[in-house]
This record gives C-alpha cells, structure tokens and sequence, in this order.
C-alpha cells in the first residue's frame, strides 16, 4: 500500500499553521487601488483644477469694454466691473448686473463696434 504514505504526508502538511503574511504581499494587494487612484489624479482632477484657475484669472482680469458670454448663452459687453458683479450691456439700453462666477468665456478684449 503505496498510498497510505502520501496521504499521512499530506495530512501532516494540512495540519501546519500558514505562514504569516508579509508587508510587501500586503503592499502588493494595494498597488492597483494606488494606481488606480493615481490615473484618476492625471487623467481628471489636475485638468479640471487647472481649466478652472484659469477661469478665475480670466474673471478677475474682466474690464469695461470686454466683450463676455454668459453661462446663459448671452452675448454683451461689459458697462462696468464691481468688486462681487459685472454690469454687461446685452442690448441698445439693456444692461443686466450679473455674479462674476455667471461669466463663461470672454470672446474678445475690446469692443466689437
């Protein structure tokens, strides 16, 4: 009976605790969370980040005679520039005061007379 043996071996193996984990295997189950979440920094956060300081710089820099659009879709021309507002002028004798955050894009720096 050859096979009595192997089966003792293999019971005796089954019997022993397993080894403890190492810190580098734990390391390793983690490395795809950390990589993931380093592609997700590149790839979406960093450019939304920069996309919107520049929206910041541009709003700050708004001046009487820049031509704007609004996140309405609005075209006018700026009439004056408060500390918290715009006053744009979309019409002949229509200004709206808006919130400088209501500012999408500026087209162009002077007027498009």
């Amino acid at each position: 009976m050859v096979v009595l043996p192997d089966i003792l071996i293999f019971l005796a193996q089954a019997s022993q605790p397993p080894a403890p984990p190492s810190a580098a295997n734990g390391l390793m189950q983690m490395l795809p969370f950390i990589l993931l979440f380093a592609g997700m920094w590149f790839l979406l956060i960093a450019p939304q980040r920069k996309k919107q300081k520049a929206h910041e710089a541009m709003i700050k820099a708004l001046q009487r005679g820049d031509t704007v659009m609004t996140s309405g879709g609005i075209y006018g021309e700026v009439t004056s520039v408060k500390e918290d507002r715009v006053t744009v002028k979309i019409a002949d004798n229509t200004k709206v005061e808006l919130n400088r955050n209501f500012i999408s894009t500026k087209v162009s720096g002077g007027s498009a007379s």
